[in-house]
């Protein structure tokens, strides 16, 4: 999957050279394919609001966010609205992520490290300017602090069933009792898996998942009120107490970033 440089050439991440680099992307909008890198691969918009998922976990990432991707691991990237993406490539050895997949808070210094490193993308010496800017950089990185944000994805096909409507309609108010029946199982026996394979109970996965959706709602440019609603919440004042304590800002900090 091809990226851009910020002067506009397109770059083959899989085939640079350079051990860790940085390319920059504007888009109108993204329905991608699946795909996968070598390299690990630090997701991250300047602005604008990105839904990433893998196979096992949803992520929404909003300009303070940034989410880590292993090698090989398949993903896809999503928006209906314009967005600057700013993507960082690292070689295994050179970089541990303690928490895979994670969710990381990417300070003002880090964001204004990875729209530096992206002038030069891929192409520099081995020494001078540009590779003391990257090892500032993985120092940068290796310091960011890890956040809520990812949302675990079950593989059971029954509890799919359960998922898939909520992600339709996530207002719906239908308690697991109602769901797991028509799922084909029991409540009890939909309680425990949704424990086992996302590690949360039913209450915590769809209070994220309107969390998360909100804030997509919100990066296309739905108000605050609007949003809430649309989700399930009956009153602005309890979304906003959720959402600042889920995201650990409020919904109208959460897309502040750059300017396109």
């Amino acid at each position: 999957m091809g990226k851009q440089t910020k002067s506009g050439i397109l770059v083959d991440p899989d085939q640079t050279f350079s051990p860790v680099f940085v390319l920059s992307d504007h888009h109108a909008a993204i329905d991608g394919p699946w795909h996968s890198h070598r390299r690990m691969q630090l997701v991250h918009v300047s602005s604008g609001v990105l839904t990433v998922l893998t196979k096992r976990a949803r992520f929404v990432i909003p300009p303070q966010r940034a989410v880590w991707i292993e090698p090989g691991v398949e993903h896809r990237i999503l928006s209906q609205k314009p967005f600057w993406l700013t993507t960082c490539y690292v070689e295994q050895h050179l970089f541990r992520i303690f928490d895979p997949s994670s969710v990381v808070i990417v300070d003002r210094l880090t964001d204004e490290l990875l729209i530096a490193a992206s002038d030069f993308g891929g192409n520099y010496p081995i020494s001078g300017p540009e590779a003391r800017l990257i090892t500032v950089l993985l120092d940068r990185l290796s310091a960011l602090d890890t956040t809520g944000g990812s949302l675990p994805e079950p593989s059971d096909i029954r509890l799919r069933r359960i998922t898939d409507r909520l992600y339709e309609n996530p207002a719906m108010a239908d308690h697991l009792q109602t769901l797991s029946r028509q799922a084909a199982m029991t409540e009890r026996t939909a309680a425990r898996l949704f424990i086992k394979e996302t590690g949360l109970t039913f209450g915590q996965w769809r209070k994220q998942l309107r969390l998360q959706i909100s804030l997509k709602q919100i990066g296309e440019g739905a108000s605050v009120t609007q949003a809430a609603f649309d989700v399930g919440y009956q009153d602005v004042s309890s979304f906003i107490a959720a959402f600042r304590t889920h995201f650990g800002v409020t919904p109208a900090k959460a897309l502040k970033g750059k300017k396109a």
